[in-house]
């Protein structure tokens, strides 16, 4: 409704000459974006043009959301906030190709869209100008819902009691049990719904932590794989939750969300990188995936130091190749085990709580002196009794 508000306004108030996009990145079919198309063509726009950026929106930002295992604040995949740095990035390059001077989008002044769409806009097309009536004009629904009322505009103008934002990462539903601090989305308000009941066990295969496979089944894209795990796992209704966060602009906020194949994807990533990766290559990922994912979040896509931050996984992705068993059940799942030839949990070298087969009990013993040496010194020197 924002977008068409801004539409009617600027061709009917203004006398703009409106050209339209739609970024699609996983959410929509081929007759949703017919219809879109209509829409904005009934609303008098000079053109529309519709841009499939699903592939694309793996290859630039999911593909390091899973590289890095990145769950904002350990719980969110950050399924809304990294399409819409894709959506913002398309929309500047279409601008850009077009040769317009004016950029327009319908956010509010209270979320974080405002924000990343911004900024993008302003970094890569820094001499086009942003136009945002509704956040400018601080309007309230009704009076767009009026406004689009007068101009003979045919939509419906029920507000559904969920908002819901669905992309190939996840997604998001926004009702009144998330605009306070206590209440749990309705069983029949997720959009997926569970309609499978006995368990079943899937396999991922990963080659350098990009999938390959599912259940064998063998994918041209990773994001054709994404989207074949969804039909699967989102039959379980599993991957839901509810996120709390802190806004761009400084405020808290909630928001619930489903996201059944980005959960299963990451929890079994993960466990396939603890049993490949060293200690401390997992130990600088986890620090350097806590920034990467608040940093990606806040619209900082564009900042040099992601790209540092991906090559960085990128780098750590060599080995990260095998199966990953998971076992799917209604609302849960569990990661079953891994099989890959860079396991570092190899007989060969001893089974954990029994002997091993690299060095003696008394190798253990000299080491344990010099490892705690220091400490020790520490407690001798300051006379520290217990």
């Amino acid at each position: 409704m924002d977008t068409s508000y801004c539409v009617k306004y600027l061709t009917d108030e203004l006398g703009y000459e409106i050209h339209s996009v739609t970024v699609n990145t996983g959410g929509f079919d081929a007759e949703e974006l017919d219809k879109i198309k209509a829409h904005a063509i009934q609303l008098g726009v000079k053109s529309h043009t519709n841009i499939d950026a699903t592939r694309t929106y793996y290859d630039d930002i999911i593909k390091y959301l899973i590289f890095g295992n990145v769950l904002k604040n350990n719980t969110y995949p950050l399924s809304v906030s990294a399409e819409r740095l894709s959506q913002a990035m398309f929309i500047a390059k279409h601008a850009n190709q077009l040769g317009i001077n004016t950029v327009v989008h319908g956010s509010t002044g209270a979320g974080n869209d405002q924000v990343r769409f911004d900024m993008i806009l302003q970094m890569m097309i820094p001499d086009v100008e942003i136009i945002t009536p509704i956040r400018d004009l601080k309007l309230s629904r009704q009076t767009e819902i009026d406004y689009l009322k007068s101009k003979g505009v045919a939509m419906n103008f029920e507000k559904a009691a969920y908002s819901i934002n669905k992309g190939l990462w996840g997604t998001s539903i926004g009702g009144k049990e998330t605009l306070t601090s206590h209440g749990m989305i309705p069983e029949e308000a997720w959009p997926s719904q569970l309609t499978a009941n006995e368990e079943r066990t899937v396999s991922i295969t990963f080659e350098k932590g990009e999938i390959k496979a599912i259940n064998e089944k063998s994918f041209e894209h990773p994001a054709d794989a994404i989207a074949y795990l969804q039909k699967i796992a989102s039959a379980y209704a599993i991957g839901r939750d509810i996120h709390v966060g802190d806004t761009i602009i400084g405020i808290k906020g909630r928001v619930g969300f489903e996201a059944a194949a980005p959960m299963v994807i990451i929890k079994a990533h993960h466990a396939l990188e603890k049993h490949v990766l060293t200690k401390w290559q997992l130990s600088w990922k986890d620090q350097l995936s806590q920034f990467y994912g608040n940093w990606l979040h806040e619209g900082q896509i564009l900042d040099p130091v992601m790209r540092d931050i991906e090559a960085f996984f990128e780098n750590s992705q060599q080995n990260v190749t095998g199966k990953v068993f998971v076992r799917l059940m209604p609302y849960r799942f569990m990661v079953e085990g891994i099989e890959s030839e860079h396991d570092l949990m190899s007989s060969k070298f001893g089974s954990y709580g029994e002997m091993n087969n690299t060095w003696s009990g008394e190798d253990v013993r000299g080491f344990t002196k010099i490892f705690g040496n220091q400490t020790s010194i520490y407690h001798k020197v300051n006379e520290i009794k217990y």
